[in-house]
């Protein structure tokens, strides 16, 4: 097993990247091409903020593991985003997107802790990381 895989983040992020696919995979069958730059975004950025915790995880310095895990948070946030917008443009219900969104607020805030505790202290050994 990976230290990534160890991070319960990390593994709320698989949750949602498998809780989004079958949204996409519907909003792209019932709208076929008015879905495409929404649906290709939240896509990218769901695998985006899964990826840079990843990464985040394997560098030693804690700087350098608070950038990863920051941008990690930006694209949890911009998932959030799309979400919104495909309600916004008629593609989802606000029902639809209901657990993807608290699904995501548990990830942010998950993420900034460990923003905060990386980039304030300039490093913390892995043991310690316990989000």
């Amino acid at each position: 097993m990976f230290d990534h895989e160890k991070l319960d983040v990390y593994q709320l992020e698989l949750e949602f990247v498998s809780w989004v696919t079958p949204l996409l995979h519907r909003i792209r069958a019932e709208a076929p091409g008015f879905h495409r730059e929404i649906c290709d975004q939240l896509d990218r950025a769901s695998l985006s903020a899964l990826l840079n915790t990843a990464e985040g995880n394997g560098k030693r310095q804690g700087r350098q593991r608070a950038k990863f895990f920051d941008d990690a948070r930006g694209s949890a946030v911009e998932c959030a985003a799309c979400l919104d917008a495909l309600v916004a443009k008629k593609l989802a219900g606000p029902e639809q997107v209901r657990e993807g969104k608290e699904r995501l607020l548990r990830i942010v805030s998950m993420l900034t802790k460990l923003v905060q505790r990386f980039d304030e202290k300039g490093g913390v050994r892995e043991e310690e990381a316990q989000y």
